[in-house]
């Protein structure tokens, strides 16, 4: 068994994107600081997986569990749907994702997924996607403008993981116009928004969970990254 002061190293998939800082305006390998704090809030030691390997396996080799972190949608082709003009993608972070979440499977590693993370999660496993959420529920209420998070209240199953870490509800902060159509094999959906959107879901049996809110955006609670810190452990 792991010592109580081992420290799981966590890995984080991270952006390919256009940024400027100090004196560049560059293409920069990026995330929110926000999932860092929360996983050394949580016990472990944050390291930044960026899009531009296919060694999966190698990857997952070197971390204890492993976070898919939110960002852009995830091509349509991947679960055979045209794309909806409202969908953005970024192919080359989907071919690391759905590599890095496959070999982490194989190796028996936690996972943890963040909006978009679900979405990969759920789409791996054979899932589709609603592509433009305010066609479906009629609001905007889940991406409320650019920028700024919706806040809400998810219902957890009973007996669930979810439920095992949050309790039977959790306030949420979220980010998407994109959610989950039909779930991926095997998922059982264990959270909902008011509106009936999943918003958690996961596998029986391992730590595979997503959950489709922003967790990391409240860094005063980090129950979701100490239950990935703590399976890694016991992984370990």
């Amino acid at each position: 068994m792991a010592s109580s002061a081992f420290k799981p190293v966590i890995g984080l998939t991270s952006y390919l994107e256009p940024a400027k800082f100090l004196a560049w305006d560059t293409e920069a390998a990026l995330l929110h600081r926000v999932y860092v704090d929360c996983v050394v809030a949580a016990g472990g030691i944050p390291v930044l997986l960026p899009p531009v390997s296919d060694a999966h396996d190698r990857l997952v080799s070197t971390v204890d569990g492993l976070v898919l972190t939110g960002g852009a949608d995830i091509e349509p082709a991947r679960y055979g749907h045209e794309p909806h003009p409202a969908t953005y993608v970024r192919p080359e972070r989907d071919a690391f994702e759905f590599g890095l979440f496959a070999a982490a499977r194989e190796a028996g590693k936690p996972v943890l997924g963040v909006c978009r993370g679900l979405q990969v999660i759920s789409v791996a496993l054979g899932g589709t996607l609603t592509q433009h959420l305010p066609e479906a529920t009629g609001t905007t209420e889940h991406q409320p403008a650019p920028a700024t998070f919706g806040r809400g209240t998810v219902t957890l199953a009973e007996g669930s993981r979810a439920a095992a870490i949050l309790g039977p509800e959790t306030k949420t902060l979220c980010y998407h116009h994109q959610a989950i159509d039909r779930l991926g094999t095997g998922l059982e959906p264990v959270g909902w928004a008011a509106d009936g959107t999943i918003e958690a879901a996961e596998l029986p049996g391992e730590f595979t969970l997503g959950v489709q809110w922003h967790p990391e955006q409240d860094t005063d609670d980090v129950r979701l990254f100490q239950a990935l810190v703590e399976a890694s452990k016991e992984n370990r």
